[in-house]
């Protein structure tokens, strides 16, 4: 049996797909240098990293929770097909030889670089605001577990002697459990790290974004080790490689409100719209003008972003082990967050 209906045909004209894949695509065009320099003329073919990353773009998008089952959805899924562009005859990657692919994105950068096309589309659109601006950090969730977080020194408790082996009872009660004297062994660079006072703490990340505020549209982002002053210092990061010379405002909420970060931001020209501690040095010069009470509300779209991130995106707990790994998935989900927000945004066309 012979099918003649091509898979352009098939995907329905107004499908939520087709705006974002024409923006990928202008994306990927812009990343092709890149991608000649990452990979080698000669030895065994490889994946193409253009259906690399459509096909990562569909894990993000459809919340698919492994790399075996996107494989499993890429044979029989004929819009994912479509979508990343593999005919019906074409065999399906092995996993591992997809995820080895992957590896080679990492160490390219490419998730950056993927971002920032999508955020200059947005730009050329005149979705952006160059002016005003907002940054907030989250947790995201190692993956590794509480029995993996031993101490540095090798000082463990024995399990008893009719206890699992390969999966022992640990008993924490009255043991003083800190990221100056234990380490995760599932993932060292996971730190034990809380939401706020009387929170569970678990071992995590720091993710960051750094949102325009016209249409909440994230600009930048990073992850970090979750120390206690990951999100200042990951905040003036962000700030620092802010295009232009421009003074502009940057909201926030009361946990970047202190002096010296205040400061900090005043001597980058950045007018500190930050959410006020009762002890806070920002004073009514910044408070009485209506950008204040703009930036207040504006900010609190970003809370959107994290929302996709960790129930669509996945990222509630992360799948990946080190900053790289885990920064790469954080920063290439923030630009599948643009696509979908701007495919919203925009006009259908005709």
């Amino acid at each position: 049996m012979f099918s003649y209906i091509s898979a352009e045909q098939r995907v329905p004209k107004d499908h939520p797909l087709r705006a974002i894949r024409r923006m990928t695509d202008a994306a990927l065009r812009e990343l092709s240098p890149r991608f000649e320099a990452i990979y080698a003329a000669n030895g065994r073919p490889s994946i193409a990293p253009e259906k690399l990353l459509r096909t990562l773009l569909l894990q993000v998008l459809y919340t698919v929770r492994s790399e075996r089952l996107l494989m499993e959805q890429l044979d029989y899924n004929f819009l994912f097909r479509w979508f990343v562009g593999l005919s019906i005859d074409d065999p399906v990657w092995d996993v591992t030889v997809f995820t080895k692919n992957r590896e080679r994105l990492l160490k390219g950068a490419v998730a950056q670089s993927f971002l920032a096309a999508v955020v200059g589309q947005a730009d050329a659109q005149g979705l952006l605001s160059d002016e005003h601006f907002t940054v907030d950090g989250t947790l995201v969730e190692a993956w590794a577990g509480h029995k993996s977080f031993k101490r540095k020194d090798g000082k463990e408790v024995k399990p008893p002697s009719d206890d699992d082996r390969g999966n022992p009872s640990v008993d924490f009660h009255g043991e003083r459990r800190r990221n100056d004297t234990h380490q995760s062994t599932t993932d060292p660079a996971a730190r034990l790290a809380r939401k706020g006072p009387g929170k569970e703490a678990k071992l995590s990340y720091a993710g960051h974004v750094l949102m325009e505020n016209r249409n909440g549209l994230a600009v930048d982002g990073c992850v970090t080790p979750a120390t206690g002053r990951a999100e200042v210092e990951a905040a003036i990061a962000l700030v620092e490689r802010i295009e232009g010379w421009q003074r502009v405002t940057l909201g926030a909420d009361k946990g970047y409100d202190r002096k010296e970060f205040v400061l900090q931001l005043r001597e980058h020209q950045v007018t500190p719209h930050l959410a006020r501690k009762p002890t806070s040095i920002i004073d009514a010069r910044t408070t009485r003008h209506p950008g204040y009470a703009l930036s207040q509300q504006k900010r609190k779209r970003i809370e959107e972003i994290y929302g996709w991130l960790k129930t669509v995106a996945g990222l509630r707990k992360t799948r990946h082990r080190g900053v790289l790994r885990v920064g790469w998935m954080f920063t290439f989900a923030l630009a599948a967050y643009n696509l979908v927000r701007m495919r919203n945004l925009l006009p259908a066309p005709a």
